[in-house]
């Protein structure tokens, strides 16, 4: 995997990770329409599941993912996957639109799901799936992985939990990527598919923003997207920004664009700004522009010092092992159902509130 391709971007962590012996937890996966599957499969496996099956009715998907994991065989069909009474937990990154109905029916055959983000594209699909998880008691995951699959995102998460900062007031958060246009499949340019840049990675942020400020509910303020610069694909919004603040009155700024320069050394240079009471952290997860190439460098200061940690390989990954526990043990751990389900919703909210920047002449 290219550092500078975020489409296939798939983390490895350690192997310490292990909370399950083989076979103790047996997972299902489909619906490879998108790379993060990957990055999804290397935490699963690493935390100590087994992978029993893959299924895609696309055999080109299927081949891609077996050369990455060529231990896993292939399933005839979805069905043998959701009829099986071994497996526990179903993950997939089917396109956008489609994620909510796939992670239905998996509910509805008694296993929970995990999803790429975003894991709804409207918020029709978001209140039936509260329905469906409520109905079943199963869990409906979403694989926010620029924060949960970021080792210096964790880190700083560890720095406020331990009251380095003091209450966190403010985030800012920004999430440039870069396009690949010529690589993106049909979907990825139609908005009922993808949803919109805010209910796409714009989730990322508001999830980061509920986390780190311990907010259980945001009101979106204010948001705005556009299509700068790809009028043959009008339907891509290649930006996006919008202003939240939490109901403990946290606020919080963020940015997503598809606008990564070619020359960057990775696929975005993805920044948050923490602001606590007692001091800041700046999170620089996947590079240190034209200073270092690696990624994971997290700034504390505070009133007694200025801190730089590099923590690329001392953190890892701990949402895989707390969710497969929680999934054993009917514990909410590593993130609650509400946390995700409110994230989601606020996402949509900023993505159905937004003002069209291209509606406007300057």
């Amino acid at each position: 995997m290219s550092g500078k391709d975020g489409m296939n971007y798939a983390p490895k962590g350690k192997e310490v990770n292990k909370v399950v012996e083989a076979g103790e937890f047996v997972v299902g996966v489909t619906a490879l329409d998108h790379g993060h599957i990957n990055g999804m499969s290397n935490g699963l496996l690493e935390a100590g599941a087994t992978i029993k099956y893959v299924y895609d009715p696309d055999p080109e998907k299927l081949k891609a993912y077996q050369e990455a994991f060529p231990a896993i065989p292939a399933a005839d069909s979805l069905e043998q996957i959701l009829e099986d009474p071994e497996i526990q937990l179903v993950a997939a990154a089917a396109v956008p639109n489609l994620r909510s109905a796939l992670g239905n029916r998996v509910m509805r055959a008694g296993k929970d799901y995990f999803t790429d983000k975003t894991g709804f594209t409207t918020m029709e699909q978001l209140e039936e799936t509260k329905k469906v998880a409520a109905e079943t008691g199963r869990r409906y995951w979403v694989y926010f992985s620029e924060r949960i699959h970021v080792e210096g995102a964790i880190f700083a998460g560890q720095l406020i939990n331990e009251g380095k900062i003091g209450k966190v007031i403010q985030v800012t958060g920004f999430g440039p990527h870069r396009l690949d246009k010529e690589k993106r499949p049909e979907w990825f340019f139609k908005k009922e598919q993808y949803g919109g840049i805010l209910t796409d990675i714009g989730s990322h942020q508001i999830e980061q923003f509920l986390y780190y400020t311990g907010n259980k509910d945001a009101k979106v303020l204010h948001s705005k997207v556009g299509n700068y610069s790809n009028p043959d694909t009008p339907e891509l919004e290649d930006y996006g920004d919008a202003t939240l603040v939490g109901e403990n009155g946290a606020s919080f700024i963020f940015k997503v664009d598809w606008f990564t320069p070619d020359g960057l050394g990775t696929w975005g240079d993805g920044r948050t700004f923490i602001t606590g009471t007692e001091g800041t952290i700046e999170i620089r997860k996947y590079i240190n522009v034209a200073t270092e190439e690696t990624g994971d460098h997290v700034f504390l200061v505070t009133k007694d010092s200025e801190e730089h940690y590099a923590v690329t390989g001392e953190v890892g990954f701990p949402f895989f092992g707390e969710m497969i526990l929680d999934i054993i043990n009917g514990t909410e751990n590593a993130m609650t159902q509400d946390h995700i389900f409110k994230a989601q919703e606020l996402c949509l909210k900023a993505q159905e509130q937004a003002i069209v920047i291209s509606d406007f002449s300057v």
